[in-house]
Protein backbone atom coordinates (compact mmCIF):
# COMPACT_ATOMS: atom_id res chain seq x y z
CA UNK A 1 0.00 0.00 0.00
CA UNK A 2 1.05 3.49 -0.85
CA UNK A 3 2.24 5.63 1.59
CA UNK A 4 0.52 9.38 1.45
CA UNK A 5 2.13 12.07 3.22
CA UNK A 6 -0.06 14.62 4.73
CA UNK A 7 -0.96 17.43 2.75
CA UNK A 8 0.63 20.01 3.08
CA UNK A 9 -0.68 23.64 3.93
CA UNK A 10 -1.80 25.90 0.98
CA UNK A 11 0.26 28.64 -0.23
CA UNK A 12 -1.46 32.00 -0.06
CA UNK A 13 -2.62 32.91 -3.38
CA UNK A 14 -0.37 35.73 -5.36
CA UNK A 15 -2.83 38.32 -7.28
CA UNK A 16 -1.51 39.01 -10.61
CA UNK A 17 0.41 42.93 -10.70
CA UNK A 18 -2.04 45.95 -11.27
CA UNK A 19 -1.09 48.43 -14.26
CA UNK A 20 -1.69 52.00 -13.76
CA UNK A 21 -3.82 53.51 -16.12
CA UNK A 22 -3.05 57.48 -16.27
CA UNK A 23 -5.78 58.84 -18.45
CA UNK A 24 -3.72 62.18 -19.68
CA UNK A 25 -5.28 63.25 -22.91
CA UNK A 26 -6.83 66.48 -21.77
CA UNK A 27 -7.07 69.56 -24.06
CA UNK A 28 -7.16 71.79 -21.14
CA UNK A 29 -10.53 73.52 -22.71
CA UNK A 30 -11.03 75.61 -19.38
CA UNK A 31 -7.73 76.52 -19.47
CA UNK A 32 -7.34 78.18 -22.70
CA UNK A 33 -6.67 75.04 -24.64
CA UNK A 34 -3.39 74.24 -22.42
CA UNK A 35 -2.96 70.84 -22.60
CA UNK A 36 -3.07 69.45 -19.00
CA UNK A 37 -0.40 66.53 -19.32
CA UNK A 38 2.14 69.58 -20.34
CA UNK A 39 1.46 71.71 -17.47
CA UNK A 40 4.48 73.25 -15.08
CA UNK A 41 5.22 71.32 -12.18
CA UNK A 42 7.90 71.45 -9.51
CA UNK A 43 10.11 72.24 -13.44
CA UNK A 44 8.60 69.32 -15.18
CA UNK A 45 5.51 68.45 -17.19
CA UNK A 46 3.23 67.39 -14.90
CA UNK A 47 2.24 64.21 -16.89
CA UNK A 48 5.81 63.14 -15.14
CA UNK A 49 4.66 63.62 -11.59
CA UNK A 50 1.12 61.57 -12.15
CA UNK A 51 2.99 58.72 -13.84
CA UNK A 52 5.61 58.48 -11.10
CA UNK A 53 2.52 58.30 -8.50
CA UNK A 54 1.42 55.52 -10.02
CA UNK A 55 4.78 53.23 -10.39
CA UNK A 56 5.87 54.49 -7.08
CA UNK A 57 2.29 53.58 -5.32
CA UNK A 58 3.22 49.82 -6.74
CA UNK A 59 1.81 49.66 -10.27
CA UNK A 60 3.53 47.94 -12.93
CA UNK A 61 3.10 48.51 -15.68
CA UNK A 62 2.79 51.97 -16.05
CA UNK A 63 0.62 52.96 -19.23
CA UNK A 64 -0.64 56.50 -20.08
CA UNK A 65 -3.04 57.47 -22.63
CA UNK A 66 -2.02 60.85 -24.76
CA UNK A 67 -4.47 62.82 -26.90
CA UNK A 68 -3.98 66.47 -27.17
CA UNK A 69 -0.97 67.58 -28.29
CA UNK A 70 0.44 64.34 -27.64
CA UNK A 71 3.38 64.70 -29.90
CA UNK A 72 4.52 67.56 -28.09
CA UNK A 73 4.18 65.59 -24.61
CA UNK A 74 6.32 63.00 -26.23
CA UNK A 75 9.24 65.30 -26.72
CA UNK A 76 9.09 67.13 -23.59
CA UNK A 77 8.44 64.90 -21.18
CA UNK A 78 10.46 61.69 -20.25
CA UNK A 79 8.24 58.54 -20.43
CA UNK A 80 11.07 56.06 -21.37
CA UNK A 81 9.88 54.28 -18.57
CA UNK A 82 6.14 53.82 -19.45
CA UNK A 83 3.98 52.90 -22.38
CA UNK A 84 1.76 55.00 -24.22
CA UNK A 85 -1.19 54.87 -26.04
CA UNK A 86 -2.86 57.72 -28.12
CA UNK A 87 -6.29 57.97 -28.19
CA UNK A 88 -7.13 60.13 -31.09
CA UNK A 89 -10.84 61.07 -30.05
CA UNK A 90 -9.58 62.74 -26.82
CA UNK A 91 -11.79 65.67 -27.25
CA UNK A 92 -15.06 63.48 -27.01
CA UNK A 93 -13.87 62.75 -22.98
CA UNK A 94 -12.90 61.02 -20.66
CA UNK A 95 -14.74 58.12 -21.35
CA UNK A 96 -12.80 57.66 -25.13
CA UNK A 97 -9.61 57.77 -23.77
CA UNK A 98 -10.46 54.83 -20.75
CA UNK A 99 -11.40 52.96 -23.65
CA UNK A 100 -8.34 53.04 -25.27
CA UNK A 101 -6.25 52.53 -21.96
CA UNK A 102 -8.32 49.30 -20.97
CA UNK A 103 -7.88 48.10 -24.93
CA UNK A 104 -4.26 48.63 -24.48
CA UNK A 105 -3.63 46.59 -21.00
CA UNK A 106 -5.20 43.69 -22.84
CA UNK A 107 -2.91 40.89 -23.09
CA UNK A 108 -0.43 42.36 -20.40
CA UNK A 109 -1.28 39.85 -18.02
CA UNK A 110 -2.65 42.19 -15.29
CA UNK A 111 -5.08 41.14 -12.85
CA UNK A 112 -6.35 44.77 -12.18
CA UNK A 113 -6.13 48.53 -13.98
CA UNK A 114 -5.57 51.05 -10.88
CA UNK A 115 -7.08 54.40 -13.21
CA UNK A 116 -6.30 58.39 -12.16
CA UNK A 117 -6.29 61.38 -13.89
CA UNK A 118 -3.18 63.60 -14.13
CA UNK A 119 -4.52 67.17 -13.17
CA UNK A 120 -5.03 65.93 -9.29
CA UNK A 121 -1.05 66.53 -8.11
CA UNK A 122 -2.76 66.19 -4.55
CA UNK A 123 -2.99 62.82 -4.71
CA UNK A 124 0.37 60.94 -4.33
CA UNK A 125 1.68 57.06 -3.84
CA UNK A 126 0.45 56.84 -0.59
CA UNK A 127 -2.98 56.83 -2.03
CA UNK A 128 -2.40 54.50 -4.98
CA UNK A 129 -0.45 52.06 -2.26
CA UNK A 130 -3.85 51.81 -0.02
CA UNK A 131 -6.04 51.11 -3.43
CA UNK A 132 -3.80 48.63 -4.38
CA UNK A 133 -3.71 47.31 -0.63
CA UNK A 134 -7.29 46.73 -0.65
CA UNK A 135 -7.46 44.90 -3.85
CA UNK A 136 -4.36 42.22 -2.65
CA UNK A 137 -6.76 41.52 0.26
CA UNK A 138 -9.26 39.81 -2.19
CA UNK A 139 -11.09 43.23 -3.95
CA UNK A 140 -11.79 43.51 -7.33
CA UNK A 141 -13.52 47.35 -7.12
CA UNK A 142 -12.28 49.77 -5.56
CA UNK A 143 -11.96 53.37 -4.98
CA UNK A 144 -10.36 55.70 -2.88
CA UNK A 145 -12.59 57.56 -0.89
CA UNK A 146 -12.40 61.50 0.78
CA UNK A 147 -14.59 62.18 3.50
CA UNK A 148 -16.55 59.55 2.25
CA UNK A 149 -17.18 60.51 -1.21
CA UNK A 150 -15.94 58.19 -3.76
CA UNK A 151 -13.02 59.74 -5.71
CA UNK A 152 -9.95 58.89 -7.64
CA UNK A 153 -7.85 56.25 -8.54
CA UNK A 154 -9.83 53.93 -9.34
CA UNK A 155 -9.08 49.92 -9.52
CA UNK A 156 -11.09 47.53 -11.95
CA UNK A 157 -10.49 43.98 -11.96
CA UNK A 158 -9.44 42.41 -15.53
CA UNK A 159 -12.42 40.60 -15.39
CA UNK A 160 -14.38 43.93 -15.22
CA UNK A 161 -12.69 45.62 -18.36
CA UNK A 162 -14.98 45.08 -20.69
CA UNK A 163 -17.90 45.62 -19.41
CA UNK A 164 -16.61 49.58 -18.39
CA UNK A 165 -15.09 49.67 -21.38
CA UNK A 166 -18.44 49.13 -22.91
CA UNK A 167 -20.57 51.78 -20.48
CA UNK A 168 -17.20 54.39 -20.78
CA UNK A 169 -18.92 57.18 -22.62
CA UNK A 170 -18.25 61.64 -22.70
CA UNK A 171 -16.71 62.89 -19.48
CA UNK A 172 -18.43 60.46 -16.93
CA UNK A 173 -16.01 58.21 -17.91
CA UNK A 174 -16.81 54.89 -15.91
CA UNK A 175 -19.21 56.65 -13.49
CA UNK A 176 -22.42 54.75 -14.61
CA UNK A 177 -20.32 51.79 -13.78
CA UNK A 178 -19.87 52.48 -9.98
CA UNK A 179 -23.09 53.99 -9.65
CA UNK A 180 -24.37 50.59 -11.02
CA UNK A 181 -22.04 48.39 -9.05
CA UNK A 182 -22.28 50.34 -5.69
CA UNK A 183 -22.51 47.03 -3.72
CA UNK A 184 -19.58 45.65 -4.87
CA UNK A 185 -17.03 48.91 -4.72
CA UNK A 186 -14.85 48.89 -2.09
CA UNK A 187 -14.44 52.12 -0.94
CA UNK A 188 -10.86 53.18 0.92
CA UNK A 189 -10.61 56.38 3.03
CA UNK A 190 -7.31 58.40 1.61
CA UNK A 191 -8.71 61.99 2.81
CA UNK A 192 -5.41 61.76 5.54
CA UNK A 193 -2.76 61.64 2.71
CA UNK A 194 -4.40 63.20 -0.16
CA UNK A 195 -5.87 66.05 -1.85
CA UNK A 196 -8.49 65.27 -4.57
CA UNK A 197 -8.67 68.37 -6.21
CA UNK A 198 -8.40 68.96 -9.84
CA UNK A 199 -6.22 71.58 -12.28
CA UNK A 200 -9.41 72.95 -14.34
CA UNK A 201 -9.24 76.36 -14.56
CA UNK A 202 -6.52 79.47 -14.51
CA UNK A 203 -7.61 79.79 -10.98
CA UNK A 204 -6.36 76.39 -9.98
CA UNK A 205 -2.83 76.71 -11.20
CA UNK A 206 -2.16 78.32 -8.01
CA UNK A 207 -1.83 74.69 -6.89
CA UNK A 208 0.62 73.58 -9.06
CA UNK A 209 3.18 76.37 -7.88
CA UNK A 210 3.01 75.81 -4.35
CA UNK A 211 5.91 75.04 -2.36
CA UNK A 212 3.08 72.88 -0.08
CA UNK A 213 1.97 70.85 -3.04
CA UNK A 214 3.19 67.28 -2.17
CA UNK A 215 5.50 65.14 -4.21
CA UNK A 216 4.57 61.77 -5.63
CA UNK A 217 6.17 59.65 -2.92
CA UNK A 218 5.11 61.82 -0.09
CA UNK A 219 3.20 60.55 2.88
CA UNK A 220 4.17 57.00 1.91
Amino acid sequence: MAHTSPSAPAAPSVRRPVAGLLLAAGGGRRLGGRPKALLDFRGRPLVENAARVLREGGCGPVHIVLGAAAEAVRERADLAAYETAENPDWAQGMGSSLRVGLAALAGSGAGAALVSLVDQPGIGAAAVARVIAAYESGAGLVAAAYGGKRGHPVLFGADRWTAVAAVATGDRGARAYLKEHAAALTLVECADVAEPYDIDTPGDLCRLASPDAPRADEGR
